[in-house]
């Protein structure tokens, strides 16, 4: 019975923590969050064009070996 009253304030502590420890994280305002979110999608875009330019590539690459090589 005693552990269980610990685990109950044990979890009370940790959610009070938790509740004071969101009052101190600087949230970013809309600007910032649509300013990152341009960049994560850029760079996404780009990536991607990267891959699909490689695979491209690549993908030519081994169809023409195997044209060569009659396979």
């Amino acid at each position: 019975m005693a552990e269980e009253v610990k685990k109950k304030r044990d979890r009370g502590l940790w959610f009070r923590e938790m509740k004071s420890e969101l009052k101190k994280v600087v949230w970013p305002n809309k600007q910032t969050v649509l300013k990152n979110t341009g960049t994560v999608l850029l760079c996404s875009l780009a990536i991607g064009a990267c891959i699909w330019i490689f695979d491209f590539v690549a993908t030519s690459a081994v169809q023409m070996i195997l044209n060569v090589f009659g396979a």
